[in-house]
């Protein structure tokens, strides 16, 4: 998510582009023709890192110096909701993964001590809990839908799939349904779409994913926040 897409493409026009699989659909040739204009080494190469995976990665690491399954579960035994959330809301503050609608409208969530206890407990319980991941996630859509709100509504797709993704970006991925939709299109996917977060729409998502790290593999992504990057990369105007 870049400022500024045409600086890629001068610093890369030197370097040797990356060849084709020969098994590829003609839309998804077409969609790794466009990332590869962009990004000619295609994950490894250094503007990509810049523009595209290192915030998220740091994003990842900072996530797991304060808020990994230890430290997350010592912090719910001492009863510091607030703490908790805070230091998520800081963590994702330094990424421009929500719109700043949904960055306020999360602080306002969980600015009462209800909001901070429900949105910790749940998202604990959504990344670590027991049971099997439909209904852990569709828990965690029920919580968020619970928070408290003022103006804006916080159960968004991006705000609900944020914390997974940077928590843990080898399982999770992040959703922003405009650009997702529009890249899904010019790849040929039938993703199965729905305004309110549900998990059939989450599947949906991740197997496209799955589908272009297949398409992918040659050029060896190495979690979620590649093939994000790529689903971004075709549906967003900044790579026009």
């Amino acid at each position: 998510m870049p400022n500024s897409p045409s600086r890629s493409l001068s610093r890369s026009r030197t370097k040797r582009p990356l060849s084709q699989p020969s098994s590829l659909t003609p839309a998804a040739a077409r969609c790794r023709r466009k990332f590869l204009r962009f990004f000619p080494l295609g994950f490894r190469d250094e503007t990509y890192i810049d523009w595209e995976r290192d915030y998220k990665w740091l994003a990842h690491e900072r996530w797991l110096e304060h808020l990994d399954r230890d430290a997350f579960r010592a912090s719910l035994a001492r009863e510091a909701f607030a703490e908790i959330a805070q230091r998520a809301v800081s963590i994702e503050s330094r990424t421009n993964l929500l719109f700043s609608f949904e960055k306020m409208a999360l602080r306002d969530a969980v600015k009462s001590p209800d909001g901070a206890r429900a949105f910790a407990t749940g998202l604990y319980e959504f990344l670590h809990g027991g049971g099997n991941e439909q209904t852990r996630f569709e828990e965690w859509c029920e919580t968020v839908a619970r928070l408290p709100r003022r103006q804006t509504r916080v159960l968004t797709w991006p705000l609900l799939t944020v914390w997974g993704f940077i928590a843990q970006p080898k399982t999770h991925i992040f959703l922003k349904p405009n650009v997702t939709r529009l890249a899904a299109k010019k790849y040929d996917y039938d993703f199965v779409y729905g305004s309110r977060p549900n998990w059939d729409t989450y599947t949906s998502l991740r197997d496209f994913a799955e589908r272009v790290r297949r398409d992918t593999r040659d050029l060896s992504p190495r979690d979620m926040i590649d093939l994000q990057s790529f689903i971004w990369v075709q549906g967003s105007d900044e790579y026009d």
